[in-house]
């Protein structure tokens, strides 16, 4: 709990069987999660198994792989349902910190913002700490762009460390969004679509053989992705088309 808001924390997993009891134990050390919710995405390893043996772990496996995004809907819905006040996703391949879970679930519980970024971005220690300039340089390429087709001043939209608000997510229309990993960049834009001002903390990256990672190919699918959404986004705001992810009612969220 924080100041009495239910903290969950929700792990979109696949094949993480190496490195998920490593993250869970950061997650839980600081005695301020209630629950986590581990989704498990069709693993061929024995995540679900190891997940299980976890104290305050609810584990959910697809039968069949759906998709990055396709996960990330059924950790939310899963998170509303047992009424987390503040939701923090975490991937248990322990490529981003879980230390971060205190500064973030308190911007977020005291009524600072709706969602918290963990950036691999601000700070400024990205190449450093192991990110590919492969990977570096399209990531700083897409979100000027975006940044520019939003009007918001982001450090970057792609990194997978998020937390949000319960009255937030049940705000936005993720069920419209994609499957894949576009899906969180979809709903980065829909955030701002709203209205609400997304706050960023600084991550230390890291990069390793355990780390799960998208191959060029899907990089570039999701580039092109990310732009489409961003131009999506900006062609909506002038009311030049309509989109399921961006609805016209632009209610606020408290």
């Amino acid at each position: 709990m924080f100041k009495e808001k239910k903290v969950i924390v929700v792990m979109p997993a696949y094949n993480a069987e190496k490195t998920l009891r490593k993250t869970y134990e950061e997650v839980m050390e600081e005695n301020l999660v209630d629950l986590v919710i581990l989704v498990d995405d069709g693993s061929q390893d024995k995540t679900t198994e190891i997940a299980k043996s976890l104290k305050n772990v609810r584990v959910i496996t697809h039968t069949t792989n759906k998709g990055y995004g396709g996960n990330q809907k059924t950790c939310y819905k899963l998170a509303l349902e047992e009424q987390g006040d503040i939701i923090v996703m975490v991937h248990p391949d322990y490529q981003y910190t879980p230390r971060l879970i205190p500064a973030m679930v308190s911007m977020i519980g005291n009524g600072l913002y709706p969602c918290v970024l963990g950036s691999r971005i601000l700070g400024g220690y990205a190449l450093k700490g192991g990110m590919p300039l492969w990977k570096y340089i399209p990531n700083r390429f897409l979100t000027l762009v975006e940044n520019i087709l939003t009007g918001a001043k982001l450090s970057e939209y792609h990194t997978g460390y998020r937390a949000f608000s319960r009255p937030l997510l049940k705000q936005l229309p993720i069920d419209y969004n994609s499957d894949d990993f576009v899906f969180d960049n979809q709903m980065l834009a829909q955030i701002l679509w709203f209205g609400h001002t997304i706050a960023e903390v600084s991550c230390p990256t890291k990069y390793f053989p355990e780390a799960s990672s998208i191959n060029l190919s899907r990089s570039i699918q999701y580039g092109l992705g990310c732009l489409k959404t961003g131009l999506q986004f900006r062609l909506a705001k002038m009311g030049l088309v309509s989109s399921r992810l961006f609805p016209n009612e632009q209610t606020g969220v408290k």
